[in-house]
Formats: C-alpha cells, structure tokens, sequence
C-alpha cells in the first residue's frame, strides 16, 4: 500500500517558510508562524519536518544557496563574469524598502546563530564562503581578460566584497533609498577596477 501522496509543492512551502524566517530571524519565528504562512496543520509539519522547525530552517536556507548556485551559473556562462557581479550589487539599490530591511537572510543567520546554534551557523558560514570562492573565480577570470588592473589578491578582493555584501546588508537598513545607496555601491565597486 502506498503511503497518502504529498499534497503541497514543497519548493513553495519552503519559499513561504524562508520569508518568515527572513523577516523574523530564527528564534523570533514561532510554529504558528510558520504553520499560517504555509497553510499547513502541526502533523502535516511534523510529518513532514521530522526535525521540526530547525530542519525547515535548515531547508529554506539550502533553497537560498541554490540561488546562489544559479547565479554561479550565470558567472560561468557570462563573457564578463566581473560585469554580472557589478550588476548583482548595483541591482540591491533598486530594491524595495521591505527587502533592504530583511537584509540577507544568510548573513542574519551568522549574525544571530553565532553562540545560539552552531549548526546553523556555520551551514550560513559555508554558503557564503562558496560565494565568496565564486567571486575569486570571477575576479580572477576579470585580472586575466585585464578588466580588473587592481594588483590585490582575487581571493582577498572576494572576501572584501562578501564584507561590503555583509555590511551592504546592515547599512541598506539605515539607508533603505536607492540614490544612497547607489553612490555606497559604486564607491565600493571601485576596487574591481
């Protein structure tokens, strides 16, 4: 006998549960939270969520990373990988005020696991060094074609741009207007010159 189908898409479900998440944080997000956003019952959810709410955590933040992941793609497809990474950064000024004040929810989960849960945390620690890696690939990719004359490391201007996203995430909080925050990312970008 098979067991009663899925009655839900789960790539949806994990989309609405990641929002709350996004916007609440970990700790802030109760059951009922999650429950409403996802219009599911408590045993559907244990059914599905053995792990309860840290397992779905867990998910939503590994359907971010795939995000990620498809924009790698898109780096290693580009004939200016450089160029598509200006782009991301220059696409957060346009942003609507609601998403500056979720910030990044990779970059809240390191900010409020660290010393709560270090599983979490260094899951969010991980997939924002693969980005970091993926930068430096482009970088790199950027100092052979002579895009980027700037004579630092492509490794060390990888990890100074996962430090402009990390602080990018909290100043676009103070500063949620897109002129402000067009002249903060080209400013920044400068270094990929």
């Amino acid at each position: 006998m098979k067991g009663r189908p899925s009655t839900f898409d789960q790539e949806r479900v994990l989309e609405k549960a990641q929002q709350v998440f996004w916007q609440k944080g970990f700790a802030a997000t109760s059951l009922d939270d999650l429950l409403k956003a996802m219009s599911m019952g408590s045993g559907s959810f244990y059914n599905t969520f053995k792990g309860g709410k840290k397992e779905l955590f867990s998910k939503a933040l590994q359907q971010r990373r795939q995000a990620f992941m498809d924009f790698k793609a898109i780096l290693h497809k580009s004939k200016s990988p450089v160029d598509e990474i200006k782009s991301f950064f220059r696409s957060l000024a346009s942003a609507s005020e609601q998403e500056h004040l979720k910030g990044c929810i990779i970059a809240n989960t390191v900010v409020e696991m660290t010393f709560q849960d270090e599983e979490l945390e260094q899951e969010a620690v991980t997939i924002l060094k693969e980005v970091e890696k993926m930068f430096a690939w482009a970088i790199q990719k950027g100092k052979e074609s002579g895009e980027i004359t700037n004579p630092a490391p492509a490794d060390l201007l990888a990890r100074y741009l996962i430090t402009v996203w990390n602080g990018l995430n909290v100043t676009r909080r103070m500063y949620p207007r897109a002129q402000s925050l067009q002249k903060l990312i080209e400013l920044q970008l400068s270094v990929l010159n």
